[in-house]
């Protein structure tokens, strides 16, 4: 007995000075991280250094600092994508860095900003520098980017993927129907897809037909770059994808996908010799949020301002990280850049499925003040339809990716009837006394009456009449023609270039071109709105905030639940909203 209180002892006592070192660790990491916040440590960029474009890493407008992500051994900001552009143009001149090396293994880039890291990467190669790409699996969406390099390598258990393009929508009527949840639907536009999931079981024709004249672009985009790789007609490429004739790294090779077999040591072995370096040398990869912070800020008597406008629109207050625009929070940045002499011109950044329509409409009457002031340019993203596409209309040029996915213009209402889900499922019943036939007007609690569901279509029809006029006015179109490619529809850049919903191709920097060009300006300098706040740093605010417990367990969590997280928040912003008409899309059509 004696001798197991010794071992008992000496065990808990281990276990208490384990614990302790652990807390020690712990907030010491903690704690460097927090101080690191706001600390740009100088970057030293070598001679005959290759930089890396990792497609692992997220790419956004906004970008995003963690200072935390060194607990986890990951690199503390992702990029944005007007950094990479321009680390990209700056490289292409700078005799330290050799070459480019594209990490290949995310997939998760949306096409727009794939096919403007893809045409960067292709300014970047007329200097006469190397391009060299490598991953274990390159999905096709990486791929597209990849095949700009002057060799594509693959682990020699890989797999380089071409196997065409699908579209899956998730429908929710049937457990709907199980539930005894009755949504109750208003929308004009036949092609207003957007509550499809909640009435229906399967798309539409219309719908079908939109996501087929997307697949189609985004398909005939791909295939010209896998073809300007192989040197293999489009005719023939889209005869391997139809038979599944590449299904492992032997096939990329014979076809050309890929240009050589190597492990991970074999190509940075190359990359070495290609750089200029001895066998022996260790190889100098520059990350590209290294490079970003190395490259000096240049001086400029003017400023143009990127305003960014990402996420899904809503109303008041709320996130301005990338996966909101809270209507109060954006306008405060909008009313920043009207009132600063220095800003000459503005360039709002639209990557936006839409959303409130009543926060779309305070939105643009703000930059309509702006617009009075100074040039307003607008760049779109991967997405800027419906309610994006709204605050982006008046604009005095609109520059679109031809991946771009626009238009939507159209307007939906939504309810849910739970009456047969608490009455008959749960045996809860509501009583009401009203002194007004619709004082407790809209109650998810019972159906709604013939005059209340004109209330709803009438609130509809009203705001999809000023999305056209507001169409018509900014584009200076006939609003029966803004009709005839309204009803919803959503167009890839290049079907709304043809339909004069945008003005031009272009990337975000032939946007600040174009501002530059209209404030009459040369020597400028580019701002950001908002200011990149690290994610610590929002978690902390969140934290000594009153009443945001619930949006920071939506920050925790949102990560962990993916697509799923998407689907539970577009519900939740849908019923627990005030408003009851929205310019949005719900579903966003994945075409992978």
């Amino acid at each position: 007995m004696k001798q197991f209180f010794k071992f008992f002892a000496a065990s808990l006592l281990a276990l208490v000075v384990a614990g302790i070192l652990f807390f020690v660790v712990f907030f010491g990491v903690i704690g460097a991280a927090v101080s690191s916040i706001g600390k740009e440590e100088p970057v030293s960029i070598k001679d005959n250094s290759v930089l890396m474009l990792d497609l692992n890493q997220p790419v956004s407008d906004l970008g995003q600092e963690n200072a935390l992500a060194i607990i986890n051994g990951k690199p503390s900001s992702s990029y944005s994508l007007y950094d990479i552009l321009k680390s990209l143009r700056e490289a292409k001149g700078d005799n330290r860095i050799k070459g480019v090396y594209i990490k290949v293994g995310g997939g998760g880039i949306g096409w727009a900003t794939m096919q403007q890291l893809r045409t960067g990467l292709q300014d970047f190669k007329n200097s006469g520098k190397f391009i060299y790409a490598y991953g274990d699996f390159i999905s096709q969406r990486d791929y597209y980017i990849a095949s700009v390099a002057d060799s594509v390598f693959i682990s020699p258990m890989g797999l380089v993927e071409l196997k065409g393009l699908a579209s899956q929508i998730t429908f929710f009527k049937g457990a709907m129907d199980k539930l005894g949840v009755e949504p109750e639907i208003f929308y004009c536009g036949q092609f207003k897809s957007a509550t499809e999931p909640f009435r229906m079981q399967k798309m539409s024709d219309p719908n079908r037909k939109q996501l087929a004249a997307l697949q189609r672009d985004f398909w005939n985009e791909l295939l010209m770059a896998v073809s300007e790789h192989t040197q293999a007609d489009t005719a023939t490429i889209y005869g391997w994808v139809k038979t599944g004739a590449i299904q492992n790294a032997g096939d990329a090779i014979r076809y050309k996908l890929a240009d050589g077999l190597r492990y991970k040591d074999e190509v940075e072995d190359l990359l070495k010799k290609q750089s200029g370096l001895k066998e022996s040398d260790k190889l100098r990869i520059t990350a590209m949020d290294e490079y970003i912070r190395s490259l000096p800020e240049k001086p400029g008597v003017d400023q143009l301002a990127v305003l960014i406008a990402e996420g899904e629109i809503v109303d008041g207050n709320g996130d301005r990280s990338g996966s909101q625009i809270a209507s109060e929070a954006i306008i405060k940045d909008i009313r920043k850049v009207r009132d600063n002499d220095k800003i000459k011109a503005v360039v709002l950044r639209v990557n936006s499925p839409g959303g409130s329509a009543l926060a779309s409409e305070n939105i643009l009457r703000e930059l309509m003040l702006l617009k009075k002031k100074k040039p307003l340019v607008v760049s779109m993203g991967d997405l800027a339809a419906s309610g994006g596409y709204y605050i982006a209309c008046k604009a005095d040029s609109i520059f679109a990716m031809p991946n771009t996915i626009t238009g939507s213009i159209g307007v939906f209402g939504m309810m849910f009837n739970t009456q047969k889900l608490f009455n008959n499922k749960l045996g809860i019943t509501f009583d009401t006394e009203k002194n007004a036939p619709y004082a407790d007007f809209p109650d998810m609690n019972r159906s709604m009456s013939d005059m209340e569901k004109q209330f709803m279509q009438g609130s509809v029809d009203s705001v999809y009449m000023t999305f056209k006029r507001h169409v018509a006015e900014g584009r200076k179109l006939d609003i029966a023609y803004v009709d005839s490619i309204g009803q919803g529809r959503v167009w890839t850049g290049k079907a709304a270039l043809d339909n004069r919903l945008v003005d031009a191709y272009g990337n975000l920097n032939r946007a600040l071109q174009s501002a530059a060009a209209i404030a009459k300006v040369s020597n400028y300098k580019v701002v950001t709105y908002p200011v990149v706040k690290d994610k610590f740093q929002q978690i902390m605010e969140l934290l000594n905030s009153k009443g945001d417990k619930e949006t920071l367990a939506q920050s925790l969590t949102e990560s962990r639940l993916s697509q799923d997280f998407k689907w539970y928040n577009t519900l939740k912003t849908l019923l627990n909203n005030k408003n009851r008409t929205w310019m949005m899309m719900p579903f966003i059509p994945e075409v992978q």
